[in-house]
């Protein structure tokens, strides 16, 4: 059974592959059985009586021509079914009695049928239907309402129908096909783009967890730099910031590149986010830095989404750090986190020199708080403060875009 089901489908995608040799094959089915109906006689004591009677040398010519015709039947369905419909009627006006050559007729109006729209289909259909059964009953074998007049009505009918449901079915396959290919290409681009943002969210982290640490390495190795001599205690307790921000550093890159392992890696650090809650921590840091920092919190212990978390962090995180690169020796900062109805507001201020890294036009600080905010459906601006200083302040709604709310 398996080798004739492979037979029949290697003989099916032949078929398709060749449709004149498929159309060639049926006009001669076609002219074989024309040419045996033609020895019919259908009105004979106990029906068809094969052998009776014998086709005209003028008939047989015709049911070759018509039969020849079908060949072409794809090629040009109109011509086709004009041509055969034409024989047809001539053969029912002189044949006496006539042959089917009606048959072909009825074969290319299937195929207009399948392959035309529906209102062509009836109008053609009624009309070759019209033609063929009005030539069958005005000049057939009488009376007019014998069965084959009848029968030219009836097969007319079902080849036009049967056409048309073909055809549907065609739109129908096509239809689903079209939008299963269109699925799978949506699907293929929402992997793309989840990708896209899987990427970037991970750059962001990197870059602020090395940025603020190597940003505060740099600052307490020039302090210990400075006083190594004079004062080799306050040298050794820079350094051990040092060695603190580093093993930070190296903690939050390792749990962040941990996100990149696949399934069968070792197991990768198993630490929280950094949220609000260790800001102290972040900003006493930043305080061992040299950097004065005072902080305002008015955001009543609510209890943030991790992403709003996160990023509430990191902007203050990043914010800071540009203050200890850029703003000068003698800049201060202020943080305020305050909620604010259905937002949270992240503020943070300096009084220090306009820090050129902090604009748009330099580094990827700014641009990633954006990226960051953007994301959560917030709203991030940042720019200079009157009178001197910077401002860097964050509207994050407390009900994330992803659903998962307070």
């Amino acid at each position: 059974m398996t080798s004739l089901a492979t037979g029949f489908a290697r003989t099916q995608q032949w078929l398709r592959a060749h449709p004149l040799a498929l159309d060639g094959a049926l006009a001669v089915v076609v002219l074989i059985c024309m040419v045996a109906g033609s020895f019919a006689d259908p009105n004979g004591r106990h029906g068809p009586d094969f052998g009776s009677r014998t086709p005209e040398l003028r008939s047989v010519v015709l049911m070759v021509l018509v039969a020849g015709a079908l060949v072409f039947r794809r090629r040009n369905q109109m011509a086709v079914l004009a041509f055969t419909g034409f024989v047809s009627v001539f053969e029912l006006v002189v044949g006496e009695p006539p042959a089917p050559v009606a048959m072909s007729a009825v074969i290319a109006l299937y195929t207009v049928a399948s392959r035309t729209d529906r209102l062509t289909t009836w109008r053609v259909g009624l009309l070759t239907m019209t033609v063929l059964t009005g030539a069958a009953m005005l000049f057939g074998s009488p009376p007019w309402y014998t069965q084959e007049n009848l029968g030219i009505f009836a097969w007319t009918g079902m080849a036009a129908a049967a056409g048309d449901a073909v055809r549907s079915r065609r739109d129908f396959v096509d239809a689903i096909r079209e939008r299963a290919e269109r699925a799978e290409r949506t699907r293929e681009e929402e992997a793309r783009r989840r990708v896209a943002e899987e990427r970037l969210r991970i750059a962001r982290d990197l870059h602020d967890v090395v940025a603020h640490h190597i940003a505060l390495v740099n600052v307490q190795a020039g302090v210990a730099a400075h006083v190594m001599d004079k004062r080799p205690d306050q040298a050794k307790e820079a350094l051990a910031h040092v060695r603190d921000a580093s093993r930070s550093a190296l903690n939050e890159l390792r749990a962040t590149v941990g996100l990149l392992r696949q399934s069968g890696d070792p197991e990768a650090p198993t630490e929280p986010a950094p949220g609000l809650e260790v800001l102290g921590d972040l900003v006493t840091t930043f305080r061992h830095a040299g950097l004065p920092v005072e902080v305002a919190r008015a955001d009543d212990g609510v209890r943030l989404p991790a992403a709003v978390d996160l990023a509430a962090y990191r902007i203050i995180q990043e914010a800071l750090t540009n203050v200890q690169k850029h703003a000068g020796a003698e800049a201060k900062a202020e943080v305020s986190v305050i909620r604010v109805g259905p937002t949270l507001e992240v503020t943070v201020l300096d009084n220090g020199a306009e820090p050129d890294g902090q604009t748009d036009g330099g580094g990827h600080g700014l641009l990633g708080m954006r990226e960051r905010v953007t994301a959560l459906g917030g709203a991030l601006t940042a720019g200079p403060r009157y009178g001197g200083g910077f401002r860097v302040q964050a509207i994050l709604p407390l009900k994330t875009r992803t659903g998962e709310d307070r």
